[in-house]
C-alpha cells in the first residue's frame, strides 16, 4: 500500500505530530506501507528528508493559514498514486486543499481519514472567542466538510472524541478512537546521559523538573515556576528545565522567574532533540506538563517510557489512564493544584518515587509501544 500523509509542516519545532510521523513511518515500511508526506513547506526546506518516507514541499504556504496558490492540482496527482490518504490536523489550507483535491477525483479518488490532534477541543472556544467566531466563518464550507466526507476521523483517546463534540453545533463524522504511541528510547542510556551531562554540567547531581513542551500559554508553565517557589527554600537544589521553542511566553516565563528569585534555578535551553532530549528525560526526577489543554502528550509517553514518573492536569487526555496506572501525580490545572502535587511529590519516600516511575514505564508497555499503535492504525485502514 502506498499511504500519502498531509501536513502542515515537517518542521520538528511545529510538535509532537512530526515526530510521531518520523517514528511511524519505518515501522509501516516494514510492514509494506510505504509513505508519502506532503508539506507546505518550501521545497528546499532542511528538514523534510526523513528515514522511512518521501517527503513533498508543496509550499511555501501563506500567512499562518498557509494558502499555497496551485498546490490543489498537485495534491490530485499525488492523491492518485496513493492507496490511502491521511490528513493531519484542522485549521490550515493542507486539509481543505486534500479534499478540494479528492473531490476533483471523484470516484477514483482513494479514501481518506483525518487525525484532529486535538484542534476541536472547546478549550479553544473558551479561551480564543474570537478566533473561535473567525472559524464559523469558514468551517461550514471547509473543515466541516473535510470530517463529514472522510472515511473516519480518528481520535487518540476517548476523552478527545467526546469533547471534539463540543465544539461546533455543525458537526458531522463517523468517529473512531484509533491507537496512538511512540517507539521505546533508544538503547544507548550511557551516551544520552553524558550528551546531557556535556551540555548542561551545572545540572548534574541535582534534581531535576523536566517539560519537554512549546512555550505556549495553554502549557500551564507559568503554574511549574510558581510550584517551585513555594518549595524552593526546602529544597535548594531542585532546579526546573522548561524545554521547547518559543509558542510566545518565553519573554514573560524568563520574568516570571525572575521576579520570583529563581532566574538561576529555571532553565530555558530551547528545543532538546534526540541524544539530548533523552539525555534529559534520564536525568530529570520527575516529568511536568500541568497543561490547560493537551490532546495527547507525546513528551508524557516518552517520559514514562524512560520510567519516570509524570506530573499532569487533568486537562491532559492521558490522565486517566495515569491516575489508573498510579504511574504519576494528576491535579486540576491551577497554580494551588500544581503547587500542592508537587509538595506532595517530594514528600514521597525514595522508594514510593521510583514505583510510581516504573509503574509509568509499565503503562507504556501495555499500551502506548509504537508496534501496537502501528497495528491498530493498519486495521483501521485496512476496513
Amino acid at each position: 500500500m502506498k499511504l500519502l500523509r498531509l501536513i502542515p509542516s515537517l518542521d520538528p519545532a511545529a510538535g509532537g505530530t512530526v515526530e510521531a510521523i518520523r517514528q511511524v513511518s519505518p515501522l509501516l515500511a516494514a510492514r509494506g506501507v510505504i509513505t508519502t508526506v506532503a508539506s507546505l513547506d518550501a521545497p528546499t526546506a532542511p528538514f523534510l528528508a526523513g528515514d522511512g518516507f518521501q517527503a513533498v514541499g508543496l509550499g511555501p504556504g501563506r500567512g499562518v493559514y498557509g494558502y499555497t496558490p496551485g498546490v490543489v492540482p498537485a495534491l490530485q496527482c499525488l492523491a492518485a498514486e496513493h492507496q490511502a490518504v491521511v490528513i493531519e490536523g484542522l485549521w490550515q489550507y493542507h486539509a481543505f486543499a486534500t479534499w478540494r483535491a479528492l473531490r476533483r477525483l471523484g470516484a477514483a479518488a482513494p479514501p481518506y481519514w483525518v487525525y484532529t490532534h486535538g484542534m476541536l477541543d472547546p478549550w479553544f472556544r473558551h479561551t480564543y472567542p474570537l478566533k473561535h467566531l473567525k472559524k464559523w466563518f469558514y468551517w461550514p464550507w471547509a473543515d466541516y466538510r473535510v470530517l463529514r466526507d472522510a472515511r473516519a476521523v480518528l481520535f487518540t483517546t476517548e476523552q478527545e472524541r467526546l469533547l471534539a463534540r463540543r465544539s461546533f453545533w455543525l458537526y458531522r463524522a463517523r468517529e473512531r478512537v484509533a491507537p496512538f504511541g511512540i517507539a521505546p528510547p533508544p538503547a544507548d542510556e550511557a551516551l544520552q546521559r553524558q550528551a546531557f551531562a556535556a551540555a548542561f554540567p551545572q545540572l548534574v547531581g541535582k534534581p531535576l523538573l523536566l517539560s519537554l513542551a512549546r512555550l505556549h500559554e495553554k502549557k500551564g508553565l507559568d503554574q511549574l515556576i510558581s510550584a517551585l517557589a513555594t518549595v524552593a527554600h526546602r529544597h535548594p537544589t531542585l532546579q526546573l528545565m522548561l524545554a521547547g521553542p518559543d509558542g510566545g511566553c518565553l519573554a514573560a516565563l524568563r520574568q516570571q522567574a525572575a521576579g520570583l528569585g529563581l532566574a538561576d534555578r529555571v532553565h530555558f535551553p530551547g528545543l532538546l532533540q534526540g541524544k539530548l532530549k533523552w539525555g534529559a528525560l534520564r536525568h530529570c526526577s520527575l516529568f511536568c506538563l500541568p497543561s490547560h489543554q493537551e490532546n495527547f502528550g507525546i513528551a508524557v509517553v516518552e517520559a514514562m517510557a524512560c520510567a519516570r514518573a509524570v506530573l499532569i492536569s487533568t486537562a491532559v487526555n492521558l490522565a486517566v489512564e495515569v491516575e489508573e496506572a498510579d504511574a504519576g501525580l494528576v491535579q486540576p490545572d491551577t497554580r494551588a493544584a500544581t503547587a500542592r502535587a508537587l509538595v506532595a511529590w517530594l514528600a514521597l519516600p525514595a522508594n514510593r518515587q521510583l514505583d510510581l516511575g516504573a509503574n509509568a514505564r509499565t503503562l507504556f508497555e501495555q499500551r502506548f509501544r509504537l508496534d501496537r499503535s502501528v497495528d491498530g492504525f493498519l486495521q483501521i485502514l485496512s476496513e
